[in-house]
């Protein structure tokens, strides 16, 4: 389940993105004005708890085994999206791919726990402290005596003070994406010996446990030559657990090797690979064998979950057929009217229904074995440490009242939305109450009374006080705007009135509104097929993805037929009418065949004989909706959900002859189906209020290049990476955007153009303040402001799912936890009882 994302400040802290936008954060000094301030009581940042005690918090699950328990050796194999292009993570163009190698291969002082949690690396660290406060902030790093680079050399100060002068800014030649608390540093000098450093700071620095994570050699940050190319490929000089060995482009591996001058517990593991596998690509790759780890969206979860079950029912290879996949969708009467196309009088229609038949018959076959192969793979599950919001942009439009977009946060049900991606996990559906910290760290509490819950009254009440009325609109036919395209809650509705569609009906790129048809069962069409009860994927499941040329004479409900003589038979390996051959009867005789097959195929359907769910249960009458559907021209599954929301009272809203109508970007790639389904169902909350959407949907790789980041959108969905440092990496993303000289604006990562003068001055004060707990309360009264500013809502922390082989230990959803490399290995295969047979 792809969410799109951003990262944050700190490069290091990678979040897979649609388009990875890296914005180096301006270094401006920020005044710090009283006017603006928010005249809102009570906004202390504590408004349901000072801690986080209370949270619901997901556990990480890795597979957790103590190291006795792990084998000792053998490798193992890792899905990243892609080979980094650099492994300097503070160049703009690092990702996850880079920040998980450089775990494994560079000293990080300070790694998280599960709560999200800075904690000392004993590895690298036997003590670090402030020494010193008053007249300046010193810190002293007492390093491990047995630390050492790879290259023989000790860990020492040259190493702290070549990499401050390269991120300090003050050299240009220095390409860095940031340098968040590297410029208050004012020098680094060795201590009472080799093993001690000792950094003063000319300005406090409340997160300085952020510093030298990962720490490179000075080799590397020595010279602007070596920082910004000598690093991107290769390290001329490491200090983890591993080392670099190899990195094949062409075969798309990067692999590491157990480092034999680590002076920690060894490495478990020979070798550790990195394999670029692209999302939609990894079940089959686990399928085969060639993974061991591999994070998965929802839809290949539901695979494996359903690979597990139909193994335990004997389905599949020569048992029972599987109940899903590209065969699921084929009855007794779409298979008996594809055989009657087969055989028809019109060649064209036949030789393409041929062709169709025999691509399915392998898909059938492809897929089997496929479920096969992902029998016996574990899922593992958690919450990342990211949630997904929606942004609302304050620049223009109606939105720019603050009135109007906390109607839009007021008519949202964050707890359904939260559920409706999170429940059928079975993990903790609770909204996330704060923008700078999730549940369970230490600077978590529930701040969201500060703009208020759910309330269609009160969002009605703010859209009137903003102007905004029933009788204001006054909109003409066909005045939307140009080139965006209406859908869900919004200008389509009456268009799917006339035709006899009801809004949440599916579209045309396979989305489908979840929430108000939970337990609602949709029989699978020709263009999906049923996973675990959900309708994912399109289809027929072609091979390699392609279709078959489909003339006047295409089938249209469904379904190729299986691949032997019988009509109705989708077994795969026939000889019959889909196979290499095909023989056809004469005209005559095939015309008056294929009429009588047809009406034979149309009875089966108006009798009622319907597809079984995989209960074994009959739908009844769904297959009669289908075909009526079918001779109306409508699509299958286009069907109102029960419990779709009336249109609101007094119809939508408008002011001064303009309606309310907000554009709603979405992605529209594979793999973003639960987003724009959670979209569909903030344009039906929105509704009820009499706010109306256009839902734009958009390619991918100009998501947020083409449309977030320049600011073309009024609401938009995407995620924000966790932080233990709210105050350093999260400024950026809420600071106030100021004008350049250039007339344009300076949004840093604030991409809902929405800010104030005293959330930055929080912000500031929070990054100075060196009492931990004082600290704690400026970011909680920051966010308490951010809620009530309403330029974004955050709706749920998002589900971490990774497959796994089952022997696979220490490994998995890491949660927030740094992932301890020397541990991960397979599990020593149980010894056998006494007495037993081997």
């Amino acid at each position: 389940m792809p969410h799109v994302g951003v990262q944050r400040g700190r490069a290091s802290r990678a979040i897979r993105t649609v388009a990875a936008i890296r914005t180096v954060a301006s270094l401006r000094s920020v005044a710090l004005l009283t006017s603006g301030v928010l005249a809102l009581p009570a906004l202390t940042g504590c408004s349901s708890g000072d801690d986080a005690a209370g949270a619901v918090v997901a556990p990480q699950d890795i597979g957790a085994a103590a190291r006795p328990q792990v084998a000792d050796g053998g490798t193992l194999r890792w899905a990243v999206d892609a080979l980094p292009q650099t492994l300097n993570v503070f160049q703009a163009d690092a990702d996850a791919a880079t920040t998980r190698i450089t775990g494994a291969v560079l000293p990080s002082l300070f790694t998280l726990d599960e709560r999200g949690r800075p904690e000392r690396n004993p590895d690298y660290l036997e003590s670090a402290e402030i020494v010193q406060r008053e007249p300046k902030q010193v810190v002293l790093y007492k390093l491990n005596q047995k630390a050492v680079w790879s290259d023989g050399r000790e860990i020492g100060a040259p190493d702290f003070a070549a990499q401050w002068r390269a991120l300090s800014g003050r050299d240009t030649a220095y390409w860095t994406a940031r340098n968040a608390g590297y410029e208050r540093i004012e020098k680094i000098e060795k201590g009472a010996n080799d093993l001690e450093v000792k950094v003063t700071f000319a300005k406090p620095y409340a997160d300085w446990r952020a510093l030298f994570s990962p720490l490179y050699p000075k080799d590397v940050t020595g010279t602007p030559d070596a920082f910004n190319d000598g690093a991107r490929t290769k390290l001329k000089a490491t200090a983890g657990p591993f080392l670099l060995k190899a990195s094949d482009r062409d075969k798309g591996t990067f692999t590491l090797a157990r480092n034999p001058r680590w002076w920690g517990r060894p490495s478990k593991l020979d070798e550790l690979v990195f394999r670029a596998v692209p999302r939609d690509k990894r079940v089959a790759a686990l399928a085969d064998g060639t993974l061991d780890v591999a994070e998965i969206d929802r839809s290949g979860a539901d695979r494996i979950t359903l690979a597990e079950r139909d193994k335990g029912a004997g389905r599949g290879n020569d048992g029972p057929e599987l109940t899903h996949g590209p065969g699921a969708a084929i009855t007794p009467a779409s298979a008996l009217r594809s055989w009657a196309i087969a055989h028809g009088s019109d060649e064209e229609r036949a030789e393409a229904e041929v062709r169709a038949r025999k691509q399915t018959r392998e898909a059938v076959e492809r897929y089997a074995e496929e479920q096969a192969g992902l029998a016996g793979l574990s899922i593992r599950k958690s919450l990342e440490p990211a949630y997904t919001q929606l942004a609302l942009n304050g620049s223009s439009g109606p939105l720019a009242d603050e009135r109007v977009r906390r109607a839009v946060a007021r008519a949202l049900d964050r707890q359904e939305l939260a559920e409706i991606v999170l429940k059928p996990l079975g993990l903790p559906a609770r909204p996330p109450g704060s923008h700078l910290a999730l549940a369970g760290q230490p600077a978590y509490a529930d701040n969201s009374d500060a703009l208020g819950g759910h309330d269609t009254h009160e969002a009605q009440a703010l859209l009137a006080d903003a102007g905004w009325t029933p009788g204001g609109a006054r909109q003409k036919p066909g005045t939307s705007k140009a080139g965006s395209k209406a859908s869900g809650a919004g200008a389509d509705d009456d268009a799917k009135r006339e035709s006899g569609g009801q809004a949440g009906t599916s579209n045309d790129d396979g989305t489908y509104i979840v929430g108000d048809d939970k337990g609602r069962r949709v029989r699978p069409g020709p263009g999906l097929y049923s996973l675990g009860g959900a309708q994912v994927g399109e289809g027929p499941y072609y091979a390699d993805g392609a279709k078959p040329g489909s003339g006047s004479g295409a089938q249209d409900d469904g379904g190729a037929a299986g691949s032997d003589d019988r009509p109705g038979d989708n077994r795969p390996g026939g000889s019959g009418p889909g196979a290499d051959t095909h023989v056809l009867a004469p005209a005559r005789a095939a015309a008056l065949q294929e009429i009588a097959l047809m009406r034979q195929a149309d009875a089966l359907d108006d009798a009622g004989h319907g597809h079984k769910d995989e209960a074994g249960k009959r739908r009844d009458g769904e297959d009669t909706r289908r075909t009526e559907a079918h001779r109306q021209g409508g699509a299958p599954g286009a069907y109102a959900p029960k419990g779709t929301a009336a249109p609101a009272a007094g119809g939508p809203l408008g002011k001064d002859g303009k309606p309310l109508t907000l554009r709603f970007v979405l992605p529209s790639g594979a793999g973003s189906e639960q987003l724009r389904a959670v979209g569909e169902r903030i344009a039906q909350m929105l509704k009820a209020v009499g706010i109306s959407t256009e839902i734009s949907k958009v390619a991918d790789d100009s998501y947020f290049k083409d449309h977030i980041a320049s600011g073309d959108f009024d609401l938009a969905l995407y995620s924000w990476p966790g932080t233990a440092y709210p105050a350093t990496d999260d400024r950026p993303v809420f600071a106030k955007p100021e004008p350049a000289s250039d007339g344009s604006l300076v949004v840093e990562q604030n991409y809902t153009r929405v800010g104030t003068d005293h959330i930055d001055q929080l912000f500031d004060q929070a990054a100075g303040e060196l009492d931990e707990d004082e600290a704690r309360d400026l970011v909680r009264k920051a966010d308490a402001r951010i809620w009530a500013a309403a330029g974004s809502v955050p709706l749920y922390q998002r589900p971490q799912l990774v497959a796994v082989k089952p022997n696979v230990a220490n490994a998995g959803a890491f949660g927030f936890a740094s992932p301890h490399f020397q541990d991960i290995g397979f599990k020593k295969a149980e010894s056998a009882p006494k007495g037993s047979k081997k």
